[in-house]
Protein backbone atom coordinates (compact mmCIF):
# COMPACT_ATOMS: atom_id res chain seq x y z
CA UNK A 1 0.00 0.00 0.00
CA UNK A 2 1.21 3.37 -1.00
CA UNK A 3 2.17 5.75 1.51
CA UNK A 4 1.01 9.98 1.59
CA UNK A 5 1.07 13.05 3.64
CA UNK A 6 -1.97 14.12 2.12
CA UNK A 7 -5.01 12.56 -0.53
CA UNK A 8 -6.80 15.14 -1.81
CA UNK A 9 -9.69 13.51 -3.85
CA UNK A 10 -11.56 15.63 -6.76
CA UNK A 11 -9.20 17.25 -9.27
CA UNK A 12 -10.97 20.74 -9.85
CA UNK A 13 -10.34 24.11 -8.66
CA UNK A 14 -9.76 23.75 -4.82
CA UNK A 15 -8.52 20.21 -4.90
CA UNK A 16 -5.67 21.45 -7.37
CA UNK A 17 -5.31 24.23 -5.13
CA UNK A 18 -4.41 22.50 -2.15
CA UNK A 19 -2.46 19.43 -3.80
CA UNK A 20 -0.03 22.08 -4.75
CA UNK A 21 0.42 24.37 -1.00
CA UNK A 22 0.57 21.28 0.34
CA UNK A 23 2.90 19.88 -1.80
CA UNK A 24 5.29 23.17 -1.70
CA UNK A 25 5.47 22.48 1.99
CA UNK A 26 7.15 19.44 0.69
CA UNK A 27 4.30 16.88 1.81
CA UNK A 28 4.22 13.81 -0.20
CA UNK A 29 0.69 14.69 -2.16
CA UNK A 30 -1.53 12.05 -4.18
CA UNK A 31 -4.72 13.93 -6.02
CA UNK A 32 -7.21 11.92 -7.55
CA UNK A 33 -10.58 12.38 -9.58
CA UNK A 34 -12.30 9.58 -10.92
CA UNK A 35 -12.87 11.10 -14.20
CA UNK A 36 -10.23 11.09 -16.86
CA UNK A 37 -9.58 14.85 -17.11
CA UNK A 38 -8.72 18.05 -14.47
CA UNK A 39 -10.21 21.07 -14.11
CA UNK A 40 -13.08 20.72 -16.54
CA UNK A 41 -15.29 23.14 -14.58
CA UNK A 42 -12.22 26.04 -15.18
CA UNK A 43 -12.47 24.84 -18.96
CA UNK A 44 -16.15 25.49 -19.37
CA UNK A 45 -16.69 28.92 -17.54
CA UNK A 46 -16.69 32.30 -18.75
CA UNK A 47 -17.60 30.85 -22.30
CA UNK A 48 -14.25 29.29 -22.28
CA UNK A 49 -12.48 32.08 -20.98
CA UNK A 50 -12.54 31.75 -17.39
CA UNK A 51 -13.71 33.92 -14.86
CA UNK A 52 -10.75 33.13 -12.43
CA UNK A 53 -11.84 35.74 -9.56
CA UNK A 54 -13.04 38.60 -9.11
CA UNK A 55 -11.18 41.85 -7.80
CA UNK A 56 -14.33 43.15 -5.23
CA UNK A 57 -14.78 39.84 -3.25
CA UNK A 58 -15.36 39.79 0.50
CA UNK A 59 -16.81 37.57 2.67
CA UNK A 60 -20.50 39.40 1.81
CA UNK A 61 -20.29 37.96 -1.37
CA UNK A 62 -21.01 34.09 -0.14
CA UNK A 63 -24.12 32.94 0.75
CA UNK A 64 -23.93 30.55 3.82
CA UNK A 65 -25.54 29.48 6.98
CA UNK A 66 -22.67 31.00 8.58
CA UNK A 67 -22.09 34.61 6.90
CA UNK A 68 -18.78 34.71 8.54
CA UNK A 69 -16.99 31.97 7.97
CA UNK A 70 -15.32 32.88 4.59
CA UNK A 71 -13.58 35.31 6.24
CA UNK A 72 -10.43 33.65 7.53
CA UNK A 73 -10.18 31.84 4.16
CA UNK A 74 -10.33 34.94 1.90
CA UNK A 75 -7.93 36.82 4.38
CA UNK A 76 -5.20 34.06 4.28
CA UNK A 77 -5.71 33.65 0.44
CA UNK A 78 -7.18 36.98 -1.33
CA UNK A 79 -8.51 37.94 -5.01
CA UNK A 80 -5.30 39.09 -5.08
CA UNK A 81 -2.70 36.29 -4.33
CA UNK A 82 -4.27 34.39 -6.98
CA UNK A 83 -3.88 37.29 -9.79
CA UNK A 84 -0.21 37.56 -8.43
CA UNK A 85 -0.01 33.76 -9.42
CA UNK A 86 -1.64 34.21 -12.78
CA UNK A 87 0.41 37.26 -13.73
CA UNK A 88 3.41 34.68 -12.67
CA UNK A 89 2.68 32.51 -15.20
CA UNK A 90 2.27 35.31 -17.83
CA UNK A 91 -1.09 35.01 -18.43
CA UNK A 92 -3.06 38.21 -19.70
CA UNK A 93 -6.10 38.72 -18.53
CA UNK A 94 -9.23 41.67 -18.08
CA UNK A 95 -11.96 42.67 -16.78
CA UNK A 96 -15.05 42.38 -17.84
CA UNK A 97 -17.87 44.11 -15.80
CA UNK A 98 -18.53 44.44 -11.98
CA UNK A 99 -15.24 43.28 -11.38
CA UNK A 100 -14.69 39.93 -13.37
CA UNK A 101 -11.88 38.86 -14.74
CA UNK A 102 -11.18 36.23 -17.47
CA UNK A 103 -8.61 35.09 -19.25
CA UNK A 104 -7.78 36.70 -22.75
CA UNK A 105 -6.85 33.77 -24.30
CA UNK A 106 -8.29 30.75 -22.80
CA UNK A 107 -9.41 28.87 -19.62
CA UNK A 108 -7.20 25.69 -20.05
CA UNK A 109 -4.10 28.58 -19.31
CA UNK A 110 -5.18 28.67 -15.96
CA UNK A 111 -5.54 24.55 -15.65
CA UNK A 112 -2.06 24.47 -17.37
CA UNK A 113 -1.08 26.74 -15.03
CA UNK A 114 -2.02 24.84 -11.79
CA UNK A 115 -0.87 21.84 -13.73
CA UNK A 116 2.38 23.03 -13.64
CA UNK A 117 2.47 24.11 -10.16
CA UNK A 118 1.62 20.77 -8.97
CA UNK A 119 4.23 19.12 -11.26
CA UNK A 120 6.62 21.50 -9.82
CA UNK A 121 5.30 20.74 -6.02
CA UNK A 122 5.89 16.84 -6.49
CA UNK A 123 2.23 16.11 -6.61
CA UNK A 124 0.90 12.67 -8.25
CA UNK A 125 -2.05 12.75 -9.97
CA UNK A 126 -4.27 9.74 -10.44
CA UNK A 127 -6.96 10.38 -13.25
CA UNK A 128 -10.01 7.00 -13.85
CA UNK A 129 -9.61 6.47 -10.03
CA UNK A 130 -12.91 5.59 -8.84
CA UNK A 131 -12.79 5.55 -5.08
CA UNK A 132 -14.63 3.15 -3.46
CA UNK A 133 -14.45 4.12 0.31
CA UNK A 134 -12.78 5.54 2.78
CA UNK A 135 -11.75 4.19 6.28
CA UNK A 136 -10.02 5.79 9.41
CA UNK A 137 -7.60 3.77 11.75
CA UNK A 138 -4.44 5.88 12.46
CA UNK A 139 -4.32 6.66 9.08
CA UNK A 140 -6.93 6.97 5.99
CA UNK A 141 -7.35 4.51 4.38
CA UNK A 142 -8.59 4.98 0.31
CA UNK A 143 -9.92 2.09 -1.37
CA UNK A 144 -10.08 2.46 -5.19
CA UNK A 145 -10.09 0.85 -8.58
CA UNK A 146 -6.50 1.25 -9.13
CA UNK A 147 -5.74 -0.12 -5.38
CA UNK A 148 -5.66 0.89 -1.76
CA UNK A 149 -3.62 4.48 -0.28
CA UNK A 150 -3.17 5.72 2.67
CA UNK A 151 -1.98 8.91 4.23
CA UNK A 152 -2.10 10.99 7.37
CA UNK A 153 -4.61 13.48 5.79
CA UNK A 154 -7.81 13.82 3.60
CA UNK A 155 -8.87 16.56 1.73
CA UNK A 156 -12.35 16.07 -0.13
CA UNK A 157 -12.61 18.45 -2.84
CA UNK A 158 -15.59 16.84 -4.90
CA UNK A 159 -17.75 19.70 -5.55
CA UNK A 160 -21.62 19.84 -5.61
CA UNK A 161 -24.43 18.65 -7.79
CA UNK A 162 -24.03 20.57 -10.65
CA UNK A 163 -23.43 20.26 -14.43
CA UNK A 164 -23.67 16.27 -14.44
CA UNK A 165 -22.60 16.02 -17.26
CA UNK A 166 -18.74 17.33 -15.96
CA UNK A 167 -18.98 14.27 -14.21
CA UNK A 168 -20.37 15.94 -10.42
CA UNK A 169 -21.32 13.19 -8.21
CA UNK A 170 -22.83 13.34 -4.46
CA UNK A 171 -19.41 11.62 -3.43
CA UNK A 172 -18.16 14.33 -0.71
CA UNK A 173 -21.84 14.04 0.62
CA UNK A 174 -21.25 10.43 1.35
CA UNK A 175 -17.97 11.04 3.26
CA UNK A 176 -19.12 13.93 5.20
CA UNK A 177 -22.43 11.57 6.54
CA UNK A 178 -19.71 8.75 7.22
CA UNK A 179 -18.03 10.65 9.82
CA UNK A 180 -21.10 11.58 11.45
CA UNK A 181 -20.71 15.58 9.93
CA UNK A 182 -23.96 17.54 9.66
CA UNK A 183 -25.17 18.57 5.84
CA UNK A 184 -27.03 21.89 5.08
CA UNK A 185 -29.76 20.98 2.53
CA UNK A 186 -28.59 21.15 -1.07
CA UNK A 187 -30.32 22.80 -3.72
CA UNK A 188 -29.28 24.17 -7.29
CA UNK A 189 -28.27 27.87 -6.97
CA UNK A 190 -26.76 30.50 -9.88
CA UNK A 191 -29.57 28.69 -11.74
CA UNK A 192 -32.20 29.73 -14.52
CA UNK A 193 -35.73 29.86 -12.82
CA UNK A 194 -39.00 28.45 -14.76
CA UNK A 195 -42.85 29.46 -14.14
CA UNK A 196 -45.48 28.00 -15.51
CA UNK A 197 -47.77 29.22 -18.66
CA UNK A 198 -51.12 30.31 -15.80
CA UNK A 199 -48.42 32.35 -13.88
CA UNK A 200 -47.39 34.28 -17.03
CA UNK A 201 -49.58 33.64 -19.70
CA UNK A 202 -47.94 33.90 -23.48
CA UNK A 203 -44.36 34.90 -21.65
CA UNK A 204 -42.96 32.09 -22.85
CA UNK A 205 -43.21 33.22 -26.44
CA UNK A 206 -40.82 36.07 -25.58
CA UNK A 207 -37.17 33.36 -25.40
CA UNK A 208 -34.23 35.31 -26.34
CA UNK A 209 -35.76 38.55 -25.19
CA UNK A 210 -32.65 39.78 -22.80
CA UNK A 211 -32.79 43.41 -20.93
CA UNK A 212 -31.34 45.33 -17.93
CA UNK A 213 -33.24 44.85 -15.18
CA UNK A 214 -33.50 45.49 -11.16
CA UNK A 215 -34.74 41.88 -9.66
CA UNK A 216 -35.50 41.72 -5.85
CA UNK A 217 -36.36 39.25 -3.59
CA UNK A 218 -36.67 38.82 -0.05
CA UNK A 219 -34.77 42.56 0.45
CA UNK A 220 -31.64 41.54 -1.93
CA UNK A 221 -31.70 43.51 -5.27
CA UNK A 222 -29.14 42.56 -8.35
CA UNK A 223 -28.98 45.10 -11.15
CA UNK A 224 -27.59 43.23 -14.50
CA UNK A 225 -29.58 41.79 -17.70
CA UNK A 226 -32.12 38.94 -17.23
CA UNK A 227 -33.05 36.66 -19.99
CA UNK A 228 -36.34 35.20 -21.36
CA UNK A 229 -36.38 31.36 -21.76
CA UNK A 230 -38.64 29.19 -23.25
CA UNK A 231 -38.87 27.86 -19.59
CA UNK A 232 -39.22 31.01 -17.44
CA UNK A 233 -36.27 33.28 -16.85
CA UNK A 234 -32.42 33.72 -17.06
CA UNK A 235 -29.43 35.99 -17.35
CA UNK A 236 -27.25 37.27 -14.93
CA UNK A 237 -29.42 38.99 -12.39
CA UNK A 238 -31.75 36.05 -12.25
CA UNK A 239 -29.05 33.62 -11.77
CA UNK A 240 -27.98 35.61 -8.55
CA UNK A 241 -31.11 35.87 -6.71
CA UNK A 242 -32.07 32.18 -7.96
CA UNK A 243 -29.28 31.53 -4.95
CA UNK A 244 -31.32 33.40 -2.31
CA UNK A 245 -34.49 30.98 -3.10
CA UNK A 246 -34.79 28.30 -0.93
CA UNK A 247 -38.37 27.14 -1.41
CA UNK A 248 -40.74 28.06 -4.37
CA UNK A 249 -44.50 27.65 -3.85
CA UNK A 250 -46.08 30.65 -4.29
CA UNK A 251 -42.59 32.84 -4.30
CA UNK A 252 -42.41 35.86 -6.28
CA UNK A 253 -39.43 37.92 -7.62
CA UNK A 254 -39.97 41.10 -8.51
CA UNK A 255 -38.50 43.06 -11.64
CA UNK A 256 -37.72 46.63 -12.50
CA UNK A 257 -37.68 46.53 -15.97
CA UNK A 258 -36.26 49.96 -16.34
CA UNK A 259 -33.65 51.20 -13.50
CA UNK A 260 -32.58 53.53 -15.70
CA UNK A 261 -34.91 56.23 -16.54
CA UNK A 262 -37.98 57.72 -15.07
CA UNK A 263 -40.86 56.35 -17.57
CA UNK A 264 -43.13 59.21 -15.88
CA UNK A 265 -41.69 62.17 -17.10
CA UNK A 266 -40.81 60.44 -20.11
CA UNK A 267 -44.43 60.39 -20.80
CA UNK A 268 -45.14 63.93 -19.61
CA UNK A 269 -42.69 65.30 -21.96
CA UNK A 270 -43.23 67.34 -25.82
CA UNK A 271 -42.87 64.00 -27.68
CA UNK A 272 -44.83 61.56 -25.09
CA UNK A 273 -48.22 62.88 -25.12
CA UNK A 274 -49.34 62.32 -28.89
CA UNK A 275 -47.58 58.91 -29.18
CA UNK A 276 -49.47 55.35 -29.17
CA UNK A 277 -48.50 54.00 -26.17
CA UNK A 278 -47.26 50.89 -27.20
CA UNK A 279 -44.87 52.83 -30.40
CA UNK A 280 -43.80 54.67 -27.28
CA UNK A 281 -42.24 51.81 -24.36
CA UNK A 282 -40.60 50.83 -27.88
CA UNK A 283 -38.18 53.29 -27.44
CA UNK A 284 -37.04 52.06 -24.19
CA UNK A 285 -37.99 48.33 -24.12
CA UNK A 286 -37.90 45.35 -26.79
CA UNK A 287 -40.15 45.25 -29.39
CA UNK A 288 -41.50 41.69 -28.48
CA UNK A 289 -42.69 42.16 -24.92
CA UNK A 290 -43.87 45.52 -25.55
CA UNK A 291 -46.07 43.70 -27.85
CA UNK A 292 -47.08 41.25 -25.63
CA UNK A 293 -47.62 43.43 -22.44
CA UNK A 294 -49.84 46.24 -24.59
CA UNK A 295 -51.89 43.70 -26.09
CA UNK A 296 -52.54 41.55 -22.62
CA UNK A 297 -53.39 45.14 -21.04
CA UNK A 298 -55.25 46.39 -23.81
CA UNK A 299 -52.82 49.46 -23.75
CA UNK A 300 -53.19 50.86 -27.45
CA UNK A 301 -54.48 54.01 -27.38
CA UNK A 302 -52.25 57.63 -27.15
CA UNK A 303 -50.72 58.36 -24.29
CA UNK A 304 -52.88 61.97 -23.95
CA UNK A 305 -56.03 59.56 -23.75
CA UNK A 306 -54.67 57.91 -20.41
CA UNK A 307 -55.79 59.41 -17.61
CA UNK A 308 -52.83 60.68 -14.35
CA UNK A 309 -53.53 57.65 -12.12
CA UNK A 310 -53.62 55.35 -15.22
CA UNK A 311 -50.14 56.25 -16.60
CA UNK A 312 -49.03 55.81 -12.66
CA UNK A 313 -49.86 52.41 -12.82
CA UNK A 314 -48.22 51.83 -15.92
CA UNK A 315 -45.28 52.91 -14.77
CA UNK A 316 -45.76 51.03 -11.27
CA UNK A 317 -46.37 47.98 -13.39
CA UNK A 318 -43.53 48.53 -14.65
CA UNK A 319 -40.67 49.03 -12.30
CA UNK A 320 -42.46 46.49 -9.98
CA UNK A 321 -43.44 43.58 -12.06
CA UNK A 322 -44.20 40.71 -10.54
CA UNK A 323 -43.16 37.11 -11.48
CA UNK A 324 -44.32 33.63 -9.94
CA UNK A 325 -41.59 31.39 -9.91
CA UNK A 326 -42.31 27.43 -9.75
CA UNK A 327 -38.91 25.80 -9.58
CA UNK A 328 -35.20 25.98 -11.04
CA UNK A 329 -34.17 24.24 -14.18
CA UNK A 330 -32.21 22.13 -12.02
CA UNK A 331 -28.86 20.75 -11.76
CA UNK A 332 -28.14 20.31 -15.02
CA UNK A 333 -28.41 24.18 -15.51
CA UNK A 334 -26.76 25.08 -12.18
CA UNK A 335 -23.39 26.75 -12.27
CA UNK A 336 -23.10 25.79 -8.30
CA UNK A 337 -24.53 23.69 -5.65
CA UNK A 338 -25.75 25.80 -2.90
CA UNK A 339 -25.95 23.66 1.11
CA UNK A 340 -23.96 20.84 1.82
CA UNK A 341 -21.36 20.28 4.38
CA UNK A 342 -21.88 22.54 7.44
CA UNK A 343 -19.77 25.42 8.08
CA UNK A 344 -20.39 24.76 12.33
CA UNK A 345 -18.45 21.10 11.28
CA UNK A 346 -15.13 23.13 9.98
CA UNK A 347 -12.38 25.18 11.60
CA UNK A 348 -12.83 28.32 9.22
CA UNK A 349 -8.75 28.97 10.01
CA UNK A 350 -8.02 25.55 8.74
CA UNK A 351 -11.38 23.71 6.71
CA UNK A 352 -10.47 21.03 9.15
CA UNK A 353 -13.43 18.79 10.51
CA UNK A 354 -13.96 19.56 14.16
CA UNK A 355 -14.74 16.07 14.89
CA UNK A 356 -12.39 14.17 12.93
CA UNK A 357 -8.76 15.41 12.93
CA UNK A 358 -7.01 15.59 9.67
CA UNK A 359 -9.97 15.34 7.46
CA UNK A 360 -10.77 18.61 5.39
CA UNK A 361 -13.84 19.61 3.25
CA UNK A 362 -13.06 22.53 0.52
CA UNK A 363 -14.80 24.50 -2.39
CA UNK A 364 -18.69 23.68 -3.59
CA UNK A 365 -18.75 20.81 -1.52
CA UNK A 366 -18.93 23.07 1.51
CA UNK A 367 -22.12 25.73 2.37
CA UNK A 368 -20.43 28.09 1.00
CA UNK A 369 -21.68 29.71 -2.06
CA UNK A 370 -20.78 32.83 -4.23
CA UNK A 371 -22.16 35.21 -6.47
CA UNK A 372 -22.21 34.75 -9.91
CA UNK A 373 -18.55 36.14 -11.15
CA UNK A 374 -15.68 34.59 -10.03
CA UNK A 375 -16.44 34.73 -6.73
CA UNK A 376 -17.00 30.53 -6.00
CA UNK A 377 -13.49 29.90 -8.18
CA UNK A 378 -11.69 32.41 -5.61
CA UNK A 379 -13.77 30.52 -2.58
CA UNK A 380 -12.21 27.28 -4.16
CA UNK A 381 -8.71 28.95 -4.19
CA UNK A 382 -8.90 30.56 -0.94
CA UNK A 383 -10.04 27.11 0.93
CA UNK A 384 -8.01 24.86 -1.46
CA UNK A 385 -4.74 27.20 -0.09
CA UNK A 386 -6.01 26.77 3.89
CA UNK A 387 -6.56 23.10 3.78
CA UNK A 388 -2.86 22.94 1.66
CA UNK A 389 -1.27 24.95 4.15
CA UNK A 390 -2.15 22.96 7.48
CA UNK A 391 -3.06 19.37 6.18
Amino acid sequence: MKMYDVIIIGCGAAGMMAAMTAGQRGKKVLLVDHSDKVGEKIRISGGGRCNFTNINATYKNYLSQNPHFAISALAQYSQHDFIKLVESHGISYHEKTLGQLFCDGSSKQIIDMLLQECKAAGVEILLNCVVSGVKKNEKFIIGSNLGEFASHSLIIATGGLSIPKLGSTDFGYKIARQFGIQMVQTRPALVPLTFSDLDMPGYKGLSGVSLPAVVSYAGVNFKESILFTHKGLSGPAILQISSYIKQYTDEEIKLNLLPNINLMEEFTGEGGRKAKINNFLKDYLPNRFVDLWCDSAGYNRRIADFKQKDLQKIVYDLNNFKVKINGTEGYVKAEVTAGGVDTKELSSKTMEALKVPNLYFIGEVVDVTGWLGGYNFQWAWSSGFVAGSNS
